[in-house]
């Protein structure tokens, strides 16, 4: 999604717990990104990475959630042997839960004062199929995601009637993150998302054409029919 909303212009502020991953990142993406440190589960590095986005970039017209980490901390084996939930640590739940959920809450919460303000803002929140929701042996990275789709419902209601925007985005099936064990067969990697195809709707979702878009969930892998269907829709 960096890559895609730097090809189409954008400046973009990538982040991690780690200041030198993303600014390793952001150096990739060429000089039209920058990299912040930013724990996403803390509140006080949400307070200083904002501000000194704020002063680097003056202004952030979208905020994309997409801090997450996977069923892989908890349980390295997730797909092949599931681990029922009674198993799975309490210090593991907490960190999935709230690096994934409490991480779009806090995040949100502190910038959209700032996007009110500015007459302007479009947040999108990344989430995952229904079925990895409630799927055996994902806990808590699916209910880690069913949280961000109701936190993203109640965003876009508190949000309606404003120059803030909240929409869903997600891939649509398992993509090729680092997320995937290591013991997954071959042929299963191979049918894999590439993570590409988060591009064209993320770009989408901070042009002109979606000014008016709202609570949508949309999903990528059927973003062109969806896109699409809008388009044959008349204007109410």
């Amino acid at each position: 999604m960096a890559a895609a909303l730097v090809g189409a212009g954008a400046r973009v502020a990538v982040t991690s717990r780690s200041r030198i991953r993303s600014e390793a990142v952001a150096r990739e993406l060429g000089p039209a990104a920058a990299g912040f440190a930013l724990d996403v589960r803390n509140e006080g590095s949400v307070a200083v990475c904002l501000a000194e986005l704020y002063e680097s970039f003056g202004s952030v017209e979208m905020l994309v959630n997409n801090a997450g980490i996977g069923m892989r901390t908890v349980n390295p084996r997730f797909l092949s042997a599931p681990q029922a939930f009674w198993t799975v640590s309490p210090s593991g739940f907490r960190d999935v839960m709230e690096t994934k959920a409490t991480g779009v809450f806090l995040v949100a919460r502190a910038i959209a004062p700032r996007m009110l303000a500015a007459g302007h803002g479009r947040i999108v929140n990344i989430s995952m199929n229904a079925e990895t929701m409630t799927r055996r042996g994902f806990v808590p990275y699916g209910p880690a995601g069913a949280c961000v789709d109701a936190l993203s419902r109640v965003m876009a209601a508190d949000l309606a009637g404003t120059p803030v925007s909240v929409n869903t985005l997600l891939p649509g099936g398992a993509t090729a993150t680092g997320m995937i064990p290591d013991d997954v067969s071959a042929e299963a990697r191979a049918g894999l998302l590439d993570p590409a195809i988060m591009g064209p709707p993320i770009v989408w979702l901070a042009s002109e054409d979606a000014e008016d878009v709202h609570d949508q969930r949309i999903v990528a892998t059927q973003f062109a029919e969806w896109l699409a269907g809008r388009r044959r829709t008349p204007a109410h």
